[in-house]
């Protein structure tokens, strides 16, 4: 059985935890110049989440992370390779504390593809409170049917997410009042 997908009110902490781990991150991989953004709902002031802190890590190569990436495990950090096989350009860790998962690492280029994509959806959130809103609904509604099921639950927001991709930052900042077409799971 996996830990339970809970998603609750945002905290003001979230911020903090961030800073805090990615100060720590900043150290084991200080040679490799990373940048780390927070992404992943705990990112979004206001949104509802699962209390885990999403952090994106850039690298200039990822062939040169990997020669670096035991540094993590200093931290917790557990490195979940089969993962790779859904998003071969990323390297995933999770850090679970006292049987809670508390952090992911998301590891990627630096300007790559995913990273653009994380930090889109990201600013998407950020920009938009109706479509923050409206992420966190259909996150209540999976966790609710999909409890013990974290591939069910991710795959279940895919169409949302590739929705917000599909429509410029930048209609989103100039027109409030447009809406693009999401996909809610009943």
């Amino acid at each position: 059985m996996t830990d339970p997908i809970t998603v609750m009110p945002y905290d003001a902490a979230w911020p903090a935890r961030f800073r805090i781990e990615s100060q720590l991150i900043h150290i084991a991989l200080n040679d490799l110049h990373p940048q780390i953004e927070h992404i992943g709902s705990t990112s979004v002031p206001g949104l509802a989440a699962k209390p885990i802190i999403d952090m994106l890590v850039g690298v200039r190569s990822l062939d040169e992370f990997e020669r670096h990436c035991d540094r993590l495990s200093v931290y917790g950090y557990e490195y979940i390779p089969e993962y790779e096989r859904a998003l071969p350009d990323r390297r995933f860790f999770k850090r679970v504390v006292c049987g809670i998962r508390t952090h992911h690492v998301h590891v990627v280029e630096v300007n790559g593809l995913y990273w653009k994509r994380y930090l889109k959806f990201r600013d998407s959130l950020r920009c938009d409170a109706w479509l923050s809103k409206r992420y966190a609904e259909l996150k209540r509604r999976l966790a609710a049917r999909f409890r013990f099921d974290r591939d069910a639950y991710t795959n279940g927001k895919t169409g949302f997410v590739e929705a917000v991709l599909a429509v410029p930052l930048m209609e989103l900042r100039r027109a409030p009042e447009f809406r693009p077409m999401v996909a809610m799971v009943a």
